[in-house]
């Protein structure tokens, strides 16, 4: 029997370079990116990344600024709240809902 391949995934091509403890972390952001986003205009998961920072839905063509790897940000939640008022409660307990969706 010949040698198995293994599944690397997107560190396909960083072989055994870099360390273990890198490729992880890079394999975690890349697969984050990579993956479709829900809009925040028509609620579809399309969005998808335009460059670093610039997002845009596939079905709406909604474009907008977020994180380098993901549409939002901790930072862009914080200031999303000190711009409408909101109390920290309800944020923290919309963000929580976000992460549990995804």
């Amino acid at each position: 029997m010949g040698k198995r391949t293994k599944k690397v995934g997107p560190t396909r091509g960083l072989g055994a370079r870099y360390g273990a403890t890198v490729r992880k972390r890079y394999v975690k952001i890349v697969t984050e990116m990579k993956k479709k986003h829900k809009c925040p205009q028509c609620g579809l998961s399309k969005v998808k990344r335009v460059s670093v920072g610039v997002w845009q839905c596939r079905k709406c063509g909604f474009k907008f600024t977020g994180g380098a790897y993901t549409p939002t940000t901790k930072l862009g939640l914080v200031a999303k709240r000190v711009a409408k008022g909101t109390p920290v409660e309800e944020v923290e307990a919309a963000a929580a809902l976000e992460t549990e969706e995804e």
